[in-house]
Parts: C-alpha cells; structure tokens; sequence
C-alpha cells in the first residue's frame, strides 16, 4: 500500500480499537466502544464493498426461533441453555429497535407463522401437542403465550389445516437497517474502511499489530466479528453455512404478510415490496452448503421454486427476479463465542443463523471484553 503521511497520520496511528468485520456485531461493538471510550480512535475494516457474510444478505427476520426449530434445540441443549438463548435474541432485538429506531429499520409486527407439510405428520403432531410446553418454559421472558394454532388464512397448498402463530414476531428491511448502522457509526467518528483484508495479527503484550497483505499498523486492541469466515479463529468451534435465497418480480394484488418457517427453520419466506423472499434448503446438501463460497446451486434453487410453486403460491404466476447468498457462522453449539482469543484480541461470532436478532448484543458483549 502507498499510503502517503496524511493516510498513516489520520487512519493508521495511535489506534485504540480495531474491529474486523462491519457487520451487524462489528459496528455494534464499535458503538458501544464509543459510548465506553468517547474519545477512543476507532477503525473498522471490512474485506468487500459491503458487509461481507449475512448481514447485507439475511431475509430480514425478527425472530428469535419457530416451535419446530425450539423443540428441536431442545434435543440438542438443555432447557436452561435453550431459554437463555432465545432471551438472548429477544434482548438483541430490542437493542436493535432501541439503538436505531424502528422507522430507520422499517420494523413491520405482522407476526410469525409456522406451515407444515403434509408429509410431516409426525413434526406437525409433535408440535401442537407440544404449544403449553414450549409457552410455559417461554412465559417468563413474554409474559404471555408465544406459540397458538390458527387454520391456514393465506391459501397454501399440501401443508396440514393449521399454522402456528407467533404475534412477537417481526420483519424488517435489511438494507435500511444496515444503511441506518453504518451512518450512525460514522456520525460517532467511527471510522470505517473497505476493502482491506486482514491477514494476519500479532499480539505483543501492549499492543496487536495487524498485517494486511503488506501493510502493518498497531492497534492496543483487535476484535473480530466475521461469524461466517471465523473458522480458523476458533479451532473449528465455528462452521460457515451458506444460505441461498431468491426472490420474485412484484405480484398484482400479493395477500401474504407475515414471517413464515417451514422444517425447523430451514425454509423461510416472507412479503417485501409485493414480492415473496424465499430462502433455505441447506439441509438438502450439508456437505455443499458448509463453505465460504458465495453462488447458488440448481438442486437447493429448483426445490425453492417447487415450495413456490407447490405450497406458497399454488394459483400465481410469479417470476424469479433474483437470486443471491449469503454465509452463517454454524456450530455444534448455537451458544454464540464470545471469548479472548489472547491478552489484546476479542472475538464474537457463531450467531447459529440469528444475527439479526442477536447481532446488536454480541456486539455488546464483545466490546465489553475491553
């Protein structure tokens, strides 16, 4: 890099904090940093255009979990463990509201639904006869029941008489959201550059020096929020997922509204400016799906045309206008790592799917570790 004096001087000296990733969590800690630190020297750094992951990329769901994806935790979690989390996701979500505004993130409570297909019979029986659990262990975060059954008002096609209805839920816009984060952080003095990959770091007691490709420059502390591509930071603790997602040219008179899970979360789909967003279907190809790599694969597209087809609109002729992807942060655990990685460098990352939710806390909490 030929960076001249006043590029060193102004960007690159006397750096208090560094974080690397301008996500949902990056930026979040960089402002909660600046309300800790107020006269700090603050410096993101992001390795594309954009926020490189999810975080430009996600469907826009504030949610903190369906009954089939909280039953099915709970096989894998303790209770304890499945209740902090989804208190976690809650308390992110109305740090997000709190920190940003809900007109700045378009927050819309039409609720959530949870279909089911025909051929899950066993799902579909196991969650309903399961609803006063679920609400039960629940009632102490929301004070009221989650989770109730409604007969199906939106004309699916081959799923079971009735969804499962979640009020609390919300959907949001992922783009004003992230727009209304990066204009708040750099009217906070944060100062945020693209395009600048990270490659390497070393710890040296009083301060970190950070390599990029051949440039260096010491920072007193390095936080990374990368989630997706946090694999080599946390011995394996972190896996990426790949996401793939499309969405349809607008449709004449759409009467879908409302958040929508299928399959323990792993199909979701909602309205956005008259058009329905689809996502999911990692779970027809793990192996294919666990990567870094952005693209969209014909098995996992075709099966989300079929759901549209096939399920969520039966007796409308739609167009595909847009595909894209996006990469999650996976692990055995969804209890997110918030955790030192040595003396002077933080980490927070395996967000297991829920960013949007729990982004703004794990922000929180990483740049607590300072």
């Amino acid at each position: 890099m030929n960076l001249s004096y006043w590029e060193l001087k102004n960007w690159f000296t006397k750096v208090d904090f560094t974080i690397v990733g301008s996500g949902i969590v990056g930026l979040h800690c960089a402002l909660a940093l600046r309300e800790k630190y107020p006269n700090s020297k603050i410096l993101v750094l992001e390795k594309e255009i954009l926020p490189q992951g999810a975080s430009t990329k996600n469907a826009g769901f504030a949610c903190f979990g369906s009954i089939s994806e909280i039953l099915d935790d709970l096989k894998n979690h303790s209770e304890e463990e499945v209740i902090q989390l989804i208190q976690k996701r809650w308390n992110g979500l109305q740090l997000l509201r709190k920190n940003l505004g809900d007109e700045a993130i378009d927050f819309k409570p039409f609720g959530g639904y949870e279909l089911f297909l025909k051929d899950d019979e066993s799902g579909y029986n196991e969650c309903l006869q399961r609803i006063p659990f679920v609400n039960e262990i629940l009632k102490p975060i929301f004070r009221n029941d989650v989770f109730n059954k409604e007969v199906d008002r939106f004309d699916f096609k081959n799923i079971h008489e009735y969804l499962i209805f979640n009020p609390f839920e919300a959907q949001i816009d992922t783009g004003k959201m992230m727009n209304a984060l990066l204009q708040k952080a750099i009217a906070n003095n944060i100062l945020v550059l693209n395009q600048v990959v990270v490659s390497s770091y070393l710890d040296k007691g009083n301060s970190v020096e950070v390599q990029m490709n051949d440039f260096s420059f010491s920072t007193q502390k390095l936080f990374f929020a990368t989630n997706g591509f946090a694999q080599k930071l946390t011995d394996n603790h972190v896996k990426p997922a790949r996401a793939q997602v499309l969405i349809t040219e607008p449709i004449p008179d759409l009467d879908i509204k409302g958040t929508f899970h299928l399959d323990k979360g792993y199909y979701y789909f909602r309205n956005i400016d008259d058009r329905i967003l689809l996502g999911g279907g990692r779970n027809l190809d793990f192996e294919g799906e666990t990567t870094t790599e952005f693209g969209e694969t014909e098995l996992i597209q075709n099966h989300l045309e079929k759901l549209l087809k096939e399920v969520i609109l039966p007796d409308t002729d739609f167009k595909i206008a847009h595909r894209w992807s996006g990469i999650m942060g996976m692990g055995s655990s969804k209890k997110p790592i918030v955790e030192p990685l040595s003396e002077n460098v933080f980490c927070g990352v395996r967000l297991g799917g829920m960013g949007v939710a729990i982004g703004s806390l794990i922000g929180k909490e990483l740049a607590d570790l300072a």
